[in-house]
């Protein structure tokens, strides 16, 4: 993961939030009541803009690189595609 300085320092107020500048929010598309979902790495805290749509069915991994299948009635990641065709392979035999 690549990560560039923005020169942006917020603190956290009394009950634990931050505010997300809206120069940030504008770039990357997120809006008011938008879900962020959290990860943590090692010392750090990531936010990313959530996509429940994008959700493998088999595996439950978030990501842009997940296949819409099936007029969007399946998403996989590619994981979940191999673990799918190892089941439909052995339930064919």
């Amino acid at each position: 993961m690549i990560m560039k300085s923005t020169g942006i320092v917020r603190k956290v107020d009394e009950l634990g939030r931050v505010v997300i500048p809206i120069e940030l929010r504008r770039t990357l598309d997120i809006k008011e009541k938008d879900a962020l979902e959290i990860y943590v790495d090692d010392d750090r805290i990531v936010l990313k803009k959530y996509k429940p749509n994008m959700t493998c069915h088999v595996t439950g991994e978030v990501s842009d690189e997940n296949m819409s299948l099936a007029n969007g009635k399946l998403v996989l990641s590619k994981e979940g595609a191999e673990q799918l065709i190892d089941e439909i392979k052995q339930n064919l035999k």
